[in-house]
């Protein structure tokens, strides 16, 4: 037996211990939540990111300053493009966010970004972490909130996924304590669980959804999936409209391509690995990940962003232009909503539904025999401005619910 391996991985992890101590205390001194309506003016950055996704980005920059023309123009809302967050930049700086640019994005309340590439082993960069994981631990955005929405299949979905803790929270961390032992950390904190949990019920509550589910392995990864769970189940005793019922991870993902059991599930809450996993699931039935938006909701910080990757191959074979905008786009009504313009929020999402759910007048394929992002962009825009948009989504929703051809 090695022991000096062994004494070198104690080491290891009593520091990762440190730290997430230190975390525990700051998350229960407690932060304020941001009140928008307050602010003058709100400041949104655009995140560009890597491969496809500064083209992508462009395109939802362009709906979204149409939807906040008239905020923009009274100076309520500012809307700016924030450089740096790229690979290139990242690489040289050996750092998964570089100083200055972080800087640069605290000085925003809310960003909208484009996909970032995560070096995996065998890639040309330096093995530094998640851009996505580091801002959401920077920033401190708890909670992974995603929508799924699928009328005709009576699907109606949302997720609410915790975002800094679990498995992603040390991914980078992990230790080969000898040449044929590597082990990585999992950490769940009561008042992380806490606060996703009760985000979770109060959005429920506040929509009017009688049904929250808890997703955990509890079963048999018995002391964090075990704490969240429980704290989970403590949580709902408060909220004895609500119904709570819990489900494992592996027989959820079953289920939700279930045609039986799958329209009965509302909310999910869940840790950050089984949220990640079980939220591109769910974007399949929406069509893919590429149409799927996400929202990282902090009390300080917000940031809004498509789940897909930067598709660098795209770039190579001179595809960019061809990239699906849909779910940067959908993201980007989740920031509309988020600070508070709720009816241009859903005039946008009604355009993204009927575009890319209904007519699909254009359709997207990522190559030349489909639409390019400019002309889909286009297309939503011209049915956004329609002043018939509501009536004409609810006659396709009618159509989807009586199970006819939209």
């Amino acid at each position: 037996m090695d022991k000096a391996a062994i004494e070198r991985a104690k080491e290891h992890f009593g520091q990762l211990m440190e730290t997430q101590v230190a975390r525990v205390e700051r998350m229960k001194a407690g932060e304020d939540w941001i009140d928008f309506a307050t602010l003058k003016p709100i400041k949104i950055g655009i995140i560009g990111g890597d491969g496809i996704g500064p083209y992508i980005a462009d395109e939802a920059q362009r709906v979204v300053e149409h939807m906040l023309e008239d905020e923009m123009k009274s100076g309520k809302v500012t809307i700016d493009v924030i450089e740096g967050l790229t690979i290139e930049n990242r690489a040289e700086q050996n750092k998964a966010i570089p100083d200055d640019v972080l800087e640069v994005i605290k000085s925003y309340h809310v960003t909208l970004k484009g996909p970032t590439t995560t070096p995996r082993k065998g890639d040309p960069w330096p093995n530094i972490e998640s851009a996505n994981v580091a801002m959401r631990k920077e920033l401190d955005l708890f909670a992974n909130v995603r929508p799924v929405r699928v009328p005709k299949e009576g699907i109606d979905w949302m997720f609410f996924r915790e975002n800094t803790e679990g498995m992603y929270a040390l991914g980078p961390y992990g230790w080969d304590v000898t040449d044929d032992l590597a082990v990585d950390f999992k950490v769940i904190t009561s008042p992380g669980t806490e606060r996703i949990v009760r985000l979770a019920f109060e959005y429920a509550k506040k929509n009017g959804i009688d049904r929250v589910t808890i997703v955990t392995k509890a079963n048999v990864v018995k002391t964090t999936d075990g704490k969240f769970l429980r704290i989970g189940q403590k949580i709902a005793e408060e909220y004895p409209d609500i119904e709570c019922d819990d489900w494992y991870i592996d027989i959820m993902t079953a289920k939700l391509v279930d045609p039986k059991r799958r329209t009965s599930f509302k909310v999910m809450v869940l840790p950050n690995l089984y949220g990640d996993i079980l939220t591109d699931e769910a974007a399949e039935f929406q069509g893919g990940v590429g149409t799927a938006g996400s929202a990282n909701i902090g009390k300080r910080y917000s940031m809004f962003e498509a789940i897909h990757g930067s598709a660098p191959r795209m770039v190579k074979e001179g595809r960019a232009q061809y990239a699906d905008p849909a779910s940067m786009v959908r993201a980007g009504a989740m920031m509309i909503n988020h600070l508070g313009f709720t009816e241009r929020g859903k005039a946008l999402e009604m355009a993204l539904d009927i575009c890319g759910q209904y007519e699909k007048r254009l359709v997207m394929t990522g190559r030349d025999t489909g639409s390019n992002g400019r002309a889909y962009c286009d297309y939503l825009l011209e049915t956004v401005r329609d002043p018939k948009l509501a009536e004409r989504w609810e006659a396709y929703q009618e159509k989807a619910r009586a199970g006819a051809p939209a």
